[in-house]
């Protein structure tokens, strides 16, 4: 066979193959999975890095904390602090150091489907939600209204199918629910009911931790079951800026290190207001601060499972008002993810706050910046990621929907490229120019086609004309359309009907049945 024979004959027999490739049933595979490898974006340098964190440790040793409960400062005195002429409570920094070395550096997130597990902690990326919004988008008039029980429920179901979106903090207060007792036991219901991701939540005061936490016990099947698999965090902020102690959050975080549920310290600070207005400034703060949180909780209990979530907001210094989207609260989250993960430590920031009140173009801008940002800064867990909108005042059906797509794209980005004999191509280039002169159906295209891009579902890729013959629709109604689809069909079954009737006799469930299920009201 002369050399060219055996061209024309490799040729066609990779056509065959590919043609048979594009005939075979499609295998899905998802090129932007959750949990991948940040820290590619490093917004501080090395010295910068060390600068900020020297200055922290020199905060907490020479300026201190105040408003220190007495059992913390009990405990603290005799692991080494002291108080200083001020009557301020100061950490040494060998004795800070010694607790980073003994604090955790990684924990398992659990989902009540082990499916759903995932580990925090290293360099790999997760994004979920958090906040406390007291308004929701409305579906059908596009305005907002206050956050309802159902609304937080309907959000809890549209996560459990959202793929990107790793874990569920209620991401809204139900505002018609006026006792604090019942308003934390109902959140945590709804969580229960809605999704078996792991989920978060937050506890007004220490004695309602337990009542909680034996509904959770129930749901699982028996005493003692959450602390074996703790599937919901609590959100707690036991330090307020500037550098001080909250009593009632400290409260909280011991009584969740008694009963074994994980901590999600949250340090959110406001520049120029409750902390520098300089970047490098609030770094230092909320640095310190977020470390005097750590101290407190591993000063109690060494090693425990705590997030080190170090959240710098932004506020228009013209008019005081939060601003949840931008260039300066993107960096600096990205920037405070790296510096929790130089010390070691499980991290959490927030980021796609947008002050954007519709589904738009200022959404889509504010909410992709944050996100890349975070993401590329490799910080473990990423807050506020999805639904979140008008400066954590609301919370959007639609938003989680496109936000979840977003995050592919993110996730995609965090990835990166991979280089390796296989990828980079050389017998195909060849193949191609000596050959058909193209690599469409190579099969080095075939398979990048499903391992390396993603394809949106809700984004437009059509040409104009095909756009205006299928409707001429935004993404806001795009995304709405699926929201309406999914609250219209899935109403999972995640608690037995004999332990939810139990749980109903001992607690004041306010979700009426006839919610959770398709055509009730």
């Amino acid at each position: 066979m002369t050399s060219e024979e055996t061209r024309i004959g490799r040729r066609g027999g990779g056509r065959a193959a590919r043609k048979a490739a594009r005939l075979a049933p499609e295998v899905e595979v998802d090129p932007c999975t959750p949990g991948q490898r940040g820290g590619a974006y490093r917004p501080l340098s090395d010295a910068k890095l060390n600068t900020i964190c020297n200055e922290a440790f020199r905060v907490l040793e020479e300026i201190g904390m105040s408003e220190v409960p007495p059992m913390v400062q009990e405990m603290a005195l005799a692991g080494g602090a002291r108080l200083n002429d001020l009557g301020r409570l100061c950490y040494p920094r060998s004795m800070v150091e010694d607790i980073i070395a003994g604090a955790a550096t990684s924990l398992i997130y659990y989902g009540r489907d082990p499916r759903h597990d995932f580990e925090v902690g290293g360099d790999k990326v997760y994004f979920g939600t958090g906040g406390a919004a007291v308004q929701t988008l409305d579906r059908k008039s596009g305005l907002y209204r206050p956050s309802t029980l159902a609304d937080l429920y309907d959000f809890t179901r549209l996560v459990d199918t959202l793929p990107n979106v790793s874990w569920f903090t209620r991401c809204c207060v139900a505002t018609d629910i006026p006792d604090n007792f019942d308003l934390d036991i109902n959140t945590a219901y709804a969580l229960l009911a809605g999704t078996t991701k792991p989920v978060g939540t937050s506890f007004t005061l220490p004695e309602y931790v337990a009542p909680v936490i034996e509904m959770f016990d129930l749901a699982l099947g028996g005493e003692g079951r959450f602390r074996e698999r703790p599937f919901c965090k609590a959100h707690i902020s036991p330090v307020i800026s500037p550098l001080r102690y909250g009593e009632d959050a400290v409260g909280v975080a011991l009584e969740c290190i008694r009963l074994g549920v994980p901590i999600n310290n949250i340090v959110a600070a406001m520049s120029g207001a409750t902390a520098p207005a300089t970047p490098a400034g609030f770094l230092v703060q909320s640095t310190a601060e977020t470390l005097a949180a750590l101290v407190m909780v591993n000063l109690f209990a060494p090693g425990y499972p705590m997030i080190f979530s170090n959240w710098p907001l932004v506020i228009d210094l013209r008019t005081g008002a939060f601003c949840g989207g931008g260039g300066e609260i993107s960096i600096m989250n990205a920037a405070s993810g790296q510096i929790s993960n130089h010390l070691g430590l499980p991290s959490g920031v927030a980021s796609s706050m947008s002050d954007a009140k519709a589904v738009d173009a200022q959404m889509g801008m504010e909410k992709g910046i944050s996100a890349l940002a975070a993401g590329l800064g490799g910080a473990n867990m990423i807050y506020e990621s999805s639904g979140m909108m008008a400066s954590l005042l609301g919370a959007s059906f639609e938003a989680f929907v496109a936000d979840d797509e977003m995050l592919s794209h993110v996730h995609r980005a965090i990835r990166g490229i991979e280089v390796n004999e296989e990828t980079l191509g050389f017998e195909t280039i060849r193949e191609a120019v000596t050959g058909e002169g193209h690599f469409l159906g190579a099969a080095q295209t075939m398979d990048a086609m499903q391992r390396d891009y993603f394809y949106p579902a809700l984004a437009d890729r059509n040409e104009p004309r095909t756009w205006e013959e299928a409707g001429a629709t935004d993404l806001w109604t795009r995304a709405r359309t699926r929201a309406d689809e999914i609250l219209a069909s899935h109403y999972p079954d995640y608690i037995e009907p004999e332990v939810d009737k139990i749980i109903r006799e001992r607690f004041n469930i306010l979700l009426p049945r006839g919610c959770m299920r398709s055509g009730g009201s």
